[in-house]
């Protein structure tokens, strides 16, 4: 049976989102570093000046260090990718309300459509919500061996050694009967 995937976001990404969340400075002084060199591209490129390219990636910086701060912010791509959305989805409205064209810079980076992402994250969000409700009406021992096997990556064997079942297949057998409860809790409260 497959385990959880969760999406490939680089460690390095994973740290930044943390020292964000904890306010280090050395963090967002590396974020500019890294990222600013492509926004200012991107701008020059697209009817912008330096100072205009400095003032969208300084409102991407906190758009994304509110969405990291209210403790619900979910990577879903690189981080380069969603700062780079961000920063084009800004300057695309800025050029827009100053009547100037922006030329297709897709050739340059990935782009994520922002608004999907941000509403995907809320479903995500509602959803997660939803599966932490029923894991906790789920009760013991299936909590347990459904976060073991997820969560904790243990094998069948490993599970069923620490729940003193005769053999995997008994083990595979309650994991399935907590999974099968798992989701009549999970449609139930979704429906």
């Amino acid at each position: 049976m497959s385990k959880l995937s969760k999406p490939a976001v680089p460690g390095a990404d994973l740290r930044i989102i943390d020292g964000i969340a904890h306010g280090d400075a050395v963090t967002l002084e590396g974020l500019y570093h890294d990222y600013f060199p492509m926004v200012l591209n991107m701008v020059v490129q697209n009817s912008g000046t330096e100072d205009e390219a400095k003032d969208v990636f300084q409102e991407a910086i906190i758009v994304l260090y509110d969405k990291v701060k209210q403790g619900d912010f979910a990577l879903s791509s690189k981080l380069k990718t969603y700062i780079y959305s961000v920063c084009r989805r800004l300057w695309l409205k800025q050029l827009g309300n100053k009547g100037r064209t922006f030329h297709d810079v897709s050739n340059y980076e990935d782009v994520i459509p922002v608004e999907e992402d941000l509403a995907k994250h809320v479903e995500k969000d509602l959803q997660l919500t939803v599966m932490e409700q029923a894991l906790d009406k789920l009760g013991e021992p299936c909590r347990t061996i459904i976060h073991d096997f997820y969560i904790m990556n243990l094998s069948m064997q490993e599970i069923c050694e620490k729940f003193g079942y005769t053999n995997t297949d008994n083990a595979k057998t309650q994991k399935y009967k907590c999974l099968q409860r798992l989701k009549k809790l999970f449609f139930t409260a979704t429906t």
